[in-house]
């Protein structure tokens, strides 16, 4: 069994190796982990092309939906990203926040983090930065952000309850979330849940979709409401490298279902009562 701590480096490594690989072999994967698939092209991800902001050489094809057109971004808003790659979401962000609002990107591993800055560079965008940092432990001020994305991360955090209580702690009151990830109904097989590659590949991390839409609630969220859902199919020759025969006609005629939801729900904004709040 291994620790957090061995599957967060785990995925950090598979991460670096994925930050060098193109958008249709990670889109043709498990979030570019693993071998291809031949049966299905587009596993996961979904199309950006007509989203403002789009910028193809930032899209390495990892996420599972499209938080930023549900996330209600206003010019000027400062708009935080956890796990953000290559800075797709942040650059879509960036549109909507314009010149006079403020993006950050926060992930752990420096291969993307160098792939995002050199993409920002690119567009001469200076009010979009990134950070390293783990998403468990925000390198971000409190109350000071009034929307995050994320998309098809969360699911790689051991801690998903840590990462909640992160976002309501840098989210100013009254900001909320848009946020995309990988949800389970019923249990995955053993050999799917304790192979590191189908955690790096967003599946054996996923947790239950009521357990995760608990632990939102739980960290003190209002008002949370899936914008988005949709199933996901994993093709039967990726399946096959990790199930036998027997497990896989079991898998596939049992309950267990994967899902991509998006989520939406806000941070309470503070009561006021006069011209000065009073809690």
């Amino acid at each position: 069994m291994q620790t957090d701590n061995e599957i967060k480096e785990a995925v950090k490594q598979k991460y670096a190796e994925i930050a060098l690989q193109d958008k249709e072999t990670n889109a043709s994967s498990c979030c570019g982990a693993g071998g291809c698939s031949t049966e299905v092209y587009n596993i996961m991800s979904e199309s950006y092309d007509s989203l403002q902001g789009y910028h193809p050489d930032a899209d390495l094809g990892l996420g599972c939906g499209l938080p930023t057109e549900y996330a209600r971004i206003k010019k000027g808003d400062t708009v935080l990203d956890l796990g953000s790659g290559a800075g797709n979401d942040c650059f879509i962000a960036r549109e909507e926040t314009g010149a006079e609002g403020h993006v950050i990107g926060v992930d752990f591993t420096p291969a993307m983090l160098d792939k995002a800055r050199a993409n920002a560079a690119a567009r001469g965008l200076t009010n979009v930065e990134f950070r390293e940092g783990d998403i468990e432990h925000l390198p971000v001020e409190n109350d000071s952000i009034d929307v995050i994305v994320s998309n098809c991360v969360l699911n790689l955090v051991p801690n998903k309850k840590a990462v909640f209580g992160e976002m309501m702690r840098v989210l100013r009151p009254g900001g909320h979330f848009s946020i995309s990830d990988v949800v389970l109904s019923g249990e995955l097989p053993e050999a799917l849940r304790r192979d590191v590659e189908m955690y790096a590949g967003c599946i054996s991390g996923a947790i239950q979709r009521e357990t995760y839409l608990g632990s939102i609630v739980a960290a003190g969220f209002t008002n949370v409401t899936v914008q988005k859902q949709k199933a996901i199919h994993v093709p039967d020759d990726i399946l096959t490298r990790y199930l036998t025969g027997e497990e896989l006609a079991s898998f596939r005629s049992g309950t267990t279902g994967i899902y991509s939801i998006t989520v939406y729900a806000e941070k309470k904004a503070k009561s006021c009562c006069g011209p000065d709040c009073c809690s």
